[in-house]
């Protein structure tokens, strides 16, 4: 039975992504995401109403027209977890193939929330929920099985392919979190035992591969945030921080300081609500009994009045737009277009990090700009990251021993890292570890 990569998008770039593996004459697609920083340069972009073609052309979501020239049906399309930029591109493609998706209760949650809102296409594939540590077998030759890991968005698995070849590993994203703030630390056992049965290969992120060390666990920002909140009980000015509104584990801990020091916490805008009301409702979280959420604008400006006619001093919000997003609540409110004005000595931190994009880096600027003119103080990067560093990976493929290696999730200077980074454990380019690029394929042998 040939084994056979297909690289879709992803690949030399950061964002959309979406890999195929063919078995035989089978097919399991793993992720559809979109590039979000491609959508957001065309300013007057309607996602849900936008056709999949101008979007391919927009390199906003993966070129799939090469799954045309493979040989084979589609038996399952697999995501590892919620983020657009591996599920957002779902109720685009998704509908060209007679297949189930397949993801945790969270990610299987957030893609009904996607194709709900779909307005061009008819999206109609059964959605199956797998947690980690269950398998599903997708036909008789190959078997699907998700394995715990740790992100920044909860819920998060590696997947694994048993063939009769062996076992192919789609690891994008994870980090290794033994002392996690939310959810089961990774199953290393299962991973031993997989690594022993035998691995042909290894798709794995190469986002952070050229970081020294290892990535700090979530505890370590849980005591930064802490840490800043506790210092200011009894500060009378405003506080307010922005997290990625998908960073369940962030929020609560956000929430829970909040709680401590007597402030409300309050959760704002339409992502943060979306994200931390599905988590509430599966029960995968609970909250303070003191928060509440807001998405509507509107809402979101009768909820800024209250605060400002009560004293901001009894509130926490904890608000979308640390990237600078244009009409993002953070964004509008350096601007001054809320009813909630900013004073000289407010406290606006951050609990993330710039996405290394030129885009990002230039919102990020005007609004850190617009902040200090209002005399507030800006508390940065509290924050660790989600993705594994060079040690964790280290770990990984000495756990896996694959036989191939395939960096993804990266543009080429990630990706090449990890080919170097591999050279160190023992592999050689173009032998067993490749380099693909979007559209580019190969057969594992």
């Amino acid at each position: 039975m040939d084994v056979e990569i297909i690289a879709v998008g992803g690949y030399g770039e950061v964002g959309r992504n979406m890999t195929a593996v063919r078995c035989g004459k089978e097919i399991v697609i793993f992720d559809m995401g979109l590039r979000l920083d491609q959508i957001m340069i065309h300013e007057d972009a309607e996602v849900e109403n936008m056709h999949s073609l101008d979007l391919i052309e927009m390199k906003a979501i993966p070129d799939d027209t090469i799954m045309n020239t493979v040989e084979g049906s589609v038996k399952a399309i697999v995501c590892t977890h919620g983020h657009l930029d591996h599920i957002g591109a779902i109720p685009k493609l998704a509908h060209r193939y007679n297949a189930p998706i397949l993801g945790t209760p969270y990610t299987s949650e957030l893609i009904r929330q996607q194709i709900a809102g779909e307005q061009k296409f008819g999206v109609n594939n059964k959605i199956f929920t797998l947690r980690a540590g269950q398998k599903y077998t997708i036909s008789p030759n190959i078997t699907l099985e998700f394995v715990n890991v740790q992100h920044s968005i909860i819920d998060t698995v590696m997947a694994v392919l048993h063939t009769p070849r062996g076992a192919v590993i789609y690891a994008n994203d994870f980090k290794l979190d033994r002392t996690s703030v939310m959810g089961e630390p990774p199953d290393f056992a299962r991973m031993r035992e997989i690594g022993k049965e035998g691995v042909l290969a290894l798709i794995i992120e190469s986002t952070n591969v050229s970081i020294p060390g290892r990535c700090p666990s979530e505890q370590v920002a849980r005591k930064l945030v802490r840490d800043v909140v506790s210092s200011y009980e009894d500060d009378n000015n405003a506080m307010i921080i922005s997290t990625f509104a998908s960073h369940i584990a962030r929020v609560k801990t956000i929430a829970e300081c909040a709680h401590e020091i007597g402030r409300k916490p309050v959760l704002l805008g339409r992502s943060m609500e979306r994200y931390a009301s599905t988590a509430e409702q599966l029960k995968l979280v609970a909250f303070p009994e003191t928060v509440s959420m807001f998405g509507n604008r509107r809402t979101v400006d009768r909820t800024f009045k209250r605060m400002m006619k009560d004293g901001k001093e009894k509130y926490l919000p904890i608000v979308t737009g640390h990237q600078g997003e244009p009409g993002a609540i953070l964004t509008r409110l350096a601007a001054g277009t809320t009813p909630y004005k900013l004073e000289k000595g407010d406290k606006i931190m951050y609990s993330a990090k710039i996405i290394p994009n030129p885009m990002n880096y230039g919102q990020r600027h005007n609004q850190e700009t617009l902040l200090k003119m209002t005399g507030a103080r800006i508390f940065d990067n509290l924050h660790v990251s989600g993705h594994a560093q060079r040690e964790d990976h280290y770990e990984i493929v000495h756990l896996l021993n694959p036989q191939h290696i395939i960096p993804s999730h990266g543009d080429i200077d990630m990706t090449g890292a990890y080919v170097k980074f591999s050279e160190s454990c023992g592999y050689t380019l173009n032998n067993d570890v490749h380099i693909l690029r979007n559209g580019q394929r190969i057969t594992i042998n």
